[in-house]
Order: C-alpha cells, then sequence, then structure tokens
C-alpha cells in the first residue's frame, strides 16, 4: 500500500488489510453489544431464539408452509446429534462456499470451476514477521525456490501471523499429506532458514472457483442467498469479502423496509436485480488478476498451465491404471524438475535462458501487468444499473454502455450523483452546533442503525419547497425521511435559520456546510449538478433518485411517482 491510499480523499476510511476471522469476531462482539446472545447448543433452552446467535447449528431442511418457511437445523449436543426446528419469514443464506442452502433450494452455480486446489497454513512466526517487517514490508509474498513454491499472506506482521496457500493436486496428493510437521517443513524450505518459533494453527484445503449463483432469490422470495454462498472468486484483489458485505448492506434495508410495512415484498427481487450483476462483474475481474499473477511463475518457467496439463495426463485413463503411490511419485518427481528451473544455475544473467526470464519478469513489473491489489473504482465506484432506482421523468437512468467488457486497468473512482452510485463523499461541518466539533463525512449522515432516507438540498427557494413536499409524500407513504441543507463554506448560522422555517413542522432536518480546502470542488460540482440539485438517498448510501428542483411542473404526483417505483407501491397514483 501507497501513502496516497490513506489520504481519505475519495472515502472518509483509508484501505485496510484484515482477516476474515478477526473481522468475524468484531461482528460478534459488535451483535453483543447491540443486545444480542451469542449461545453455544449446551447453552440453549427453551423456544425463543429472539436475539440469539445459535453456533453450531447447521441447516439439514427447508420447506414452504402457509406462513413463511419451516427449516430444519441439526446440532451436536453431548456427543450426540440432535435437531432442532425453526419456523421464520425468510431465510437469508450466508453459509459460505459451499452452501447447504443453495443446495437445498437448487441453485446452481454458473462459471469456471476448480481453477486450483490449494492447502491454507494459518500459522505464527514473530521471528519471521520481524524480519519482514524490517527488511522487507509487504503484505503478500510469492515464493518460488527450487525446494518449494507457495504465496505467503502477512496478516499481521507485528504478531507474526500468516497464512501461507500451497497448491496441492488431488488424488496423488491428500489433505492427509500435509500434517502439522510437514507443513512447518514446507515453511521452513520457503522462507530459506529455520525458523524456532513455527507454530501451525490450522491447517485447511480449499478449491478456487469462479462462479455465480443463477439465481439469488427463491422461494417466493423467501429464500435469499448472500456473500460466498452467492459468489466465489479467486482471491486475487478482496472482491470476495467487499462483495459479500455490500451484499448484505444492500439486503438489510429492503427485508427491514418489507417487514415494517415500508416497502412491498417486491422489493426483495431488487437485491438480485442490483447485485447479481456486480458479482459477474467481479467475478470476471477476479479470474483476470489471478491469471496476471499467474504471469510471473509463467515467466520463471514454471507454466501453472502446464503443471494442471500435466496432472490431467496423469489422471488420464492411461495412467490411472498405476498404482496410487507411484501416480505420486511420478507427479512430484515431475514438480521436482520443474522447480529446478528455479535454480541459480538457471535463472541468472549469464544464462542465455535465465537471462530471458528475468527480462520477461521485469518487463511484467515495469509495466504493471503483475497481480493488482486494489480497485477502486470497483470497491468504491460500483453502480446498479436497474433495481430500487428511479429516473427522471422521460430518461433513463443509464444508457447503453460499453461496462460489461472488464479490463484490468487501475482505473480510479470517480464521484458520481446518478440513480445506483454511492453517494461521494465530502467533508462537513454542522451548523447550529459547536464550532470545536470535527467535520464529518456526507456518509455520516445516513443512519446505520435504522431505516432512514435522506434527502440533500441547497439552500434554494425551489429545492426548499421540493423537500416541503418530500416530507409530505414521506409522512403519506411512511416513509422517516431526513433533510440535508448542504451550505457552501463559509455561511454563517444567522443564514441558516430560515431552514427552520422553510420546513415547518417538519424538524428531521440538518443544516451542513462544506469543508473543502483551496484545491477541492464545492458539492454540486462534485456531484456533477447544479445547485438546483436534489439528491434523495437509500440507506445503504446509493442514490436512489435525483433531479433539478427548477425542472418539475408537479411536486406531489412527481415525488408520489419516485416512491411509489422506488418502495414497489403502486398507491396514491392518479
Amino acid at each position: 500500500m501507497k501513502p496516497q491510499d490513506f489520504d481519505k480523499i475519495v472515502s472518509p476510511i483509508s484501505v485496510a488489510h484484515f482477516s476474515q476471522y478477526k473481522l468475524m469476531n468484531l461482528v460478534l462482539q459488535r451483535l453483543e453489544k447491540l443486545g444480542f446472545s451469542v449461545c453455544s447448543p449446551s447453552e440453549i433452552e427453551g423456544s425463543i431464539w429472539d436475539r440469539k446467535i445459535l453456533m453450531g447449528h447447521e441447516c439439514i431442511s427447508i420447506h414452504p408452509t402457509n406462513e413463511g418457511l419451516k427449516v430444519g437445523t441439526s446440532y451436536l449436543k453431548e456427543g450426540k446429534m440432535e435437531e432442532r426446528e425453526f419456523h421464520c419469514s425468510i431465510l437469508v443464506g450466508s453459509d459460505g462456499a459451499r452452501s447447504t442452502v443453495r443446495k437445498l433450494v437448487d441453485i446452481d452455480m454458473k462459471g469456471e470451476r476448480n481453477l486450483q486446489r490449494l492447502v491454507s497454513v494459518h500459522f505464527l512466526s514473530k521471528d519471521l514477521g520481524q524480519y519482514l517487517l524490517h527488511e522487507r514490508p509487504g503484505m503478500l509474498f510469492f515464493i518460488f525456490n527450487p525446494d518449494a513454491i507457495g504465496v505467503l499472506v502477512a496478516h499481521d506482521l507485528d504478531q507474526g501471523e500468516f497464512v501461507l496457500q500451497i497448491p496441492y493436486y488431488s488424488p496423488q496428493q491428500k489433505i492427509e499429506d500435509f500434517s502439522f510437521k510437514v507443513c512447518e517443513q514446507i515453511i521452513l524450505k520457503l522462507v530459506g532458514w529455520k525458523l524456532v518459533d513455527v507454530q501451525v494453527l490450522d491447517i485447511k484445503p480449499w478449491v478456487m472457483h469462479a462462479e455465480v449463483a443463477e439465481k439469488y432469490v427463491s422461494h417466493n422470495n423467501r429464500v435469499i442467498l448472500v456473500g460466498d454462498a452467492a459468489h466465489r472468486f479467486p482471491p486475487a484483489g478482496g472482491f470476495g469479502m467487499n462483495t459479500g458485505i455490500q451484499d448484505a448492506h444492500n439486503l438489510a434495508w429492503k427485508i427491514s423496509s418489507m417487514l415494517s410495512g415500508i416497502a412491498s415484498p417486491s422489493i426483495i427481487r431488487t437485491y438480485e436485480m442490483e447485485r447479481r450483476p456486480i458479482a459477474i462483474y467481479n467475478t470476471l475481474l477476479s479470474v483476470e488478476n489471478f491469471r496476471a499473477a499467474m504471469s510471473v511463475p509463467a515467466a520463471l518457467g514454471l507454466d501453472p498451465a502446464i503443471a494442471n496439463s500435466v496432472h490431467r495426463v496423469i489422471n488420464s485413463s492411461l495412467c490411472s491404471i498405476l498404482p496410487p503411490s507411484l501416480q505420486k511419485f511420478a507427479l512430484e518427481g515431475i514438480f521436482s524438475i520443474g522447480r529446478a528451473q528455479l535454480s541459480e544455475l538457471i535463472l541468472n544473467e549469464n544464462n542465455p535462458v535465465g537471462s530471458l526470464r528475468l527480462s520477461r519478469l521485469k518487463k511484467i513489473f515495469d509495466e504493471g501487468k503483475s497481480l493488482q491489489l486494489q480497485f477502486p473504482a470497483e470497491d468504491l465506484g460500483f453502480c446498479y444499473k436497474e433495481g430500487a432506482l428511479v429516473a427522471e421523468c422521460g430518461e433513463k437512468i443509464w444508457e447503453t454502455e460499453a461496462s460489461s467488457v472488464r479490463k484490468r486497468d487501475l482505473r480510479p473512482y470517480i464521484p458520481c450523483a446518478k440513480p445506483g452510485c454511492r453517494l461521494p463523499h465530502m467533508l462537513i461541518n454542522a451548523l447550529k452546533e459547536s464550532s470545536a466539533k470535527a467535520s464529518f463525512s456526507t456518509l455520516d449522515l445516513i443512519s446505520g442503525d435504522k431505516i432512514e432516507f435522506l434527502l440533500i438540498i441547497a439552500p434554494i427557494k425551489e429545492s426548499y419547497r421540493l423537500a416541503r413536499a418530500s416530507t409530505m409524500v414521506a409522512k403519506e407513504f411512511d416513509v422517516p425521511l431526513k433533510v440535508c441543507i448542504i451550505w457552501p463554506k463559509g455561511s454563517s448560522d444567522k443564514n441558516v435559520n430560515s431552514s427552520e422555517k422553510e420546513l415547518e413542522p417538519w424538524k428531521n432536518f440538518i443544516d451542513v456546510e462544506e469543508a473543502i480546502t483551496p484545491t477541492s470542488k464545492s458539492w454540486w460540482e462534485l456531484c456533477q449538478m447544479s445547485s438546483n440539485g436534489v439528491i434523495l438517498v437509500r440507506p445503504d448510501d446509493h442514490i436512489a433518485w435525483r433531479t433539478e428542483s427548477s425542472s418539475i411542473a408537479d411536486d406531489f404526483l412527481e415525488l408520489k411517482r419516485v416512491f411509489n417505483l422506488l418502495l414497489g407501491h403502486d398507491k396514491f397514483l392518479l
């Protein structure tokens, strides 16, 4: 990561490298602070499950009922498998890449399977961490030497926490072959010297796929897939965790809106409409990025495609008649010969073959064609083309674009206020409050703990008029709405007293001013709109609708159209 990655210009939060198990612990801690209790099977009594996190339960059956769903689960209690049934209106399958929920409702995955089999080794070594921290700091290390090959992920150099990814080839190699002792030996071969403090914590096999579920929603909008249950990517660019979190962010407000009666049940269908295209988009990019990473060993004479071809030959009908031990011996012997390409006898400037390979390698790095880790345009700039969005009258939300063709270029994130885009970030200051209060982001205007839409306007007559109409229509639709008036930098508290009068009797509003620097744009310039602009933001930070307040003939009729389309209703239409 480079210094500019921490400038917080396009986001109030900088990029971070964070492992999944640590995130899971933080999520559980947060749930406990919100009043949930984490229960193991032995701690569960009775049949009241409200605000409980039931650990150790696996979904084994799903049956529709007149009221919703009957979900069967199994769990281990005192050495015996027991079963328990739950009745619910909605089941969210967030149970990972091998999702049982997905299989039970017969949803297929489409894409590329079995790109690579790997063994993941989670281990600790403070000695290795301190060496890398002071001598070769980094996050990701691709290690190729004549003795071993692996990818080392540094989760915490200071604490010496790592995950090592080792390729393996089934059925000749079995997961049982990768014992704690064998993995320690592989670590030492990769590092190149003996580490006395290596502590292997966990060893798990996994298969790299690039697939997206055929559909995200099933059983009359009652069974919904999110995260790895809905999409499986190569771990090249951090798309798996980020896309999964985006799924949950998109879905949560829609479920809450439906259960509270704010939105029609049809709003659940917009989850798939919005999120599945993003997953397909990210799948293509992660595969392209993974293959770019594989160009490095290929340049060194270790083409993974050739290794996979060798493996297929050994698995072919001709070689499959050989005893398993002989197949394994042949496979490992061939791979040992392949790794010999990395010896200093070959890989040096005086050897014509080695010199050519090193020049190819240098060219890959100089042109930035190896693995890319950051994708700001995709992480922050992903936009929905259809769904719970409303275009201005007579306009399309998005014109036809060639954006479906994914190019692995480091594109900058360009803030945009079109429907479907994330609300742009800008630092602002609250007016009518203590001047000592720190600046905060426009993204912080959106509530994180309740359903609430946000209407952003400028302090001009036409926009106040539209805001008044919005509050009245929102009240008719039972939609919680906050109004934000963004004033230019340098506005005084005396100038903002008009907002209270203009919006009376509506009390849920806030006056803020831009905290711009001499080199930054104004809010409406950032949004590529005039100061007549009006922006309606959904509870998940995405823009639902925008307009120019001076262009609307009938405020009430237009706003009823907007909320009807947004929430899936057909009421109040004239």
